[in-house]
């Protein structure tokens, strides 16, 4: 069934808005060198600004958020969580040291923590199943695409006008876009989440864990994301450390990284629509086979000498692709397997796993691994110490392919079992401009 134009006039809005919030998160890996100068910061202190912050606001925020996505419109919850959390990232740039840089890093946990639940939510209502790996896999880009405008416009604008500016110019943009959606898209029929606000009043938590393949796919996205974001918060300093390239030369190759995360993240929602059609199992099939790919290629990439630029850009492209496939079939699975009543609640659980454990362990803990081997005589050699402490954030690549795996035998009789409500069609478009079916 073809979407209407009003559906993807929404999908297009979303992503744009999860790209510019990934985009404000990502700007500071971009930005790590002036703020660790200008403040005095070690590879932890960096870390902490750049993950707990965040880590600790999405903790207190992520299952309340999403519960109140399942009760309210979910059109204006986007609107509200992306222009706040905008709003809060703007004010990085008059920040004054490491403890109040961290502290404005909970607008990107507000905008997420309320945002992102309501957005996948509000995608699986406007697609039916056999769209929905696809549609998931556009929304998923956003990430990429923010992460790949920070590499570019980012780095640009820090270059041009400082890092301050650029902070604030990136908050700005997500309010403003904020603004748009609020304006020109209209809400989902009231109907649509009655039956829903009197279940998520009773809570939904405990139903959700106790479903195998849901309590797999968040763990699952707690283990990948641990790689990713460490991954991601990292590698520029790698390549400047221990391969010797100037920043812009290393945000080329980053550039590289988050364009072929792109076209991963598209790739495997289009793959996984197809290939559920043989067999549903391939749903998680594909992200499986993308962990497993993705795993060589970054142990590969790490364990390569320095210096040795043509495989490492090779490298970390295969990584970059192959690691993207988790999301997109992931995110749709689960709205697949679970209550709508409790999509906005079960998305959640899953992102809050991702920000707690992923964002705020992950560059966390590489900064702390980096420091502590550093002090023990590792870092003879430029840039050692941080690549012992990526090869560890890699290896939790391996328990994230177990919680795949559990998931993947589960899934074919959860999916079976589950009832599937009709689709809602044509109900958030444009205010003016397009025309309704």
């Amino acid at each position: 069934m073809p979407a209407s134009t009003g559906s993807r006039y929404t999908l297009v809005l979303l992503t744009l808005l999860s790209a510019l919030a990934f985009m404000d998160r990502q700007v500071l890996a971009v930005l790590i060198t002036p703020v660790k100068a200008e403040f005095g910061l070690s590879d932890l202190q960096v870390g902490l600004v750049t993950g707990l912050g965040y880590a600790l606001a999405f903790a207190v925020l992520g299952v309340p958020m999403g519960r109140l996505a399942d009760r309210l419109e979910r059109r204006s919850v986007v609107a509200w969580c992306r222009g706040l959390g905008g709003a809060l990232g703007a004010l990085g740039a008059m920040t004054t040291g490491a403890w109040s840089l961290m502290a404005t890093r909970a607008g990107g946990a507000l905008s997420d923590a309320g945002a992102g639940p309501a957005s996948m939510a509000l995608l699986a209502e406007l697609y039916p199943p056999e769209q929905r790996s696809r549609v998931m896999s556009v929304f998923s880009a956003g990430a990429s695409l923010g992460a790949l405008l920070a590499l570019l416009v980012g780095a640009w604008l820090a270059q041009r006008y400082g890092w301050r500016t650029t902070v604030a110019l990136v908050g700005a943009a997500s309010l403003v876009m904020a603004l748009v959606l609020r304006l020109t898209v209209r809400a989902l029929p009231k109907a649509v989440h009655a039956g829903a606000a009197a279940a998520a009043a009773r809570g939904g938590v405990a139903e959700i864990w106790s479903m195998p393949v849901a309590r797999s796919l968040i763990l699952a996205t707690a283990f990948a994301l641990v790689a990713g974001y460490g991954f991601g918060a990292w590698n520029l300093s790698l390549l400047v450390r221990r391969h010797g390239l100037d920043l812009q030369a290393a945000g080329m190759v980053s550039t590289v990284a988050a364009l072929s995360s792109v076209v991963g993240s598209l790739w495997a929602g289009a793959l996984a629509d197809r290939l559920t059609r043989r067999d549903l199992r391939w749903q998680l099939g594909v992200p499986l086979l993308g962990m497993g790919l993705a795993l060589p290629c970054g142990v590969g990439y790490l364990l390569l000498p320095a210096g040795a630029l043509v495989p490492a850009v090779a490298l970390v492209a295969g990584f970059s692709l192959f690691v993207s496939w988790w999301a997109a079939p992931v995110y749709a699975a689960l709205s697949l397997v679970v209550p709508p009543r409790r999509r906005a609640t079960a998305n959640a659980m899953m992102l809050m796993a991702g920000a707690v454990v992923g964002t705020g362990l992950g560059p966390v803990g590489v900064g702390w691994l980096s420091d502590h081997l550093a002090r023990l005589g590792l870092d003879a050699t430029p840039g050692e110490s941080l690549r012992w402490a990526l090869l560890g954030a890699m290896a939790m690549l391996l328990p994230c392919l177990l919680m795949l795996l559990r998931g993947l035998r589960a899934y074919p009789a959860a999916r079976q079992a589950s009832s599937m409500p009709q689709t809602v069609q044509a109900v958030a478009l444009p205010e003016k401009g397009l025309p309704a079916r």
